[in-house]
């Protein structure tokens, strides 16, 4: 399974467990039942797969990771999101922009470039084209402001 299948599913789980209210492990667990994994299969090709333990540790990771961050992912999404009442956000778009900031966050062995072009992809196939620029937006003004460090101001950035 390629990391961006592995990774559109604990975006599919986290949506469901914000939703739901189940803990993360057992909305994994639940997914990954044999029965429960190959109906899905017959709803999407991409379920043909089934995830290694390493793609399961990483969806379970990050679905556990954003539901525990949730409310800090949210803080980062609002101050970014220029332009956009929080409430206009898609559930959706809200879901891949937590993920990717996670990722961003506390995947150190996931690329940061990964994340950010990942959550604009998975985007493409869920949102209208200004919600993707929307996300690409928010992904790359966070970057920059939390990240890189390429919004502080000069005084910050040089020796102290």
């Amino acid at each position: 399974m390629t990391r961006s299948a592995a990774r559109e599913i604990a975006i599919q789980l986290g949506f469901s467990v914000a939703a739901s209210g189940v803990s993360p492990q057992a909305a994994v667990e639940e997914f990954f039942e044999p029965e429960h994994y190959a109906s899905m299969e017959r709803e999407d090709a991409m379920y043909r797969e089934r995830p290694s333990k390493r793609d399961q540790k990483f969806i379970l990771d990050s679905v556990a990771g954003v539901t525990q961050r949730r409310e800090e992912l949210d803080g980062y999404i609002g101050k970014y999101a220029k332009g956009w009442r929080t409430e206009r956000i898609s559930r959706s778009a809200a879901a891949i922009l937590r993920q990717a900031i996670y990722e961003i966050l506390y995947m150190p062995d996931v690329p940061d470039a990964a994340s950010m072009d990942e959550a604009v992809e998975l985007a493409k196939g869920y949102e209208d084209p200004d919600v993707v620029a929307f996300i690409n937006g928010v992904l790359g003004g966070f970057y920059r402001g939390e990240v890189s460090g390429e919004d502080k101001p000069a005084q910050e950035t040089e020796n102290g």
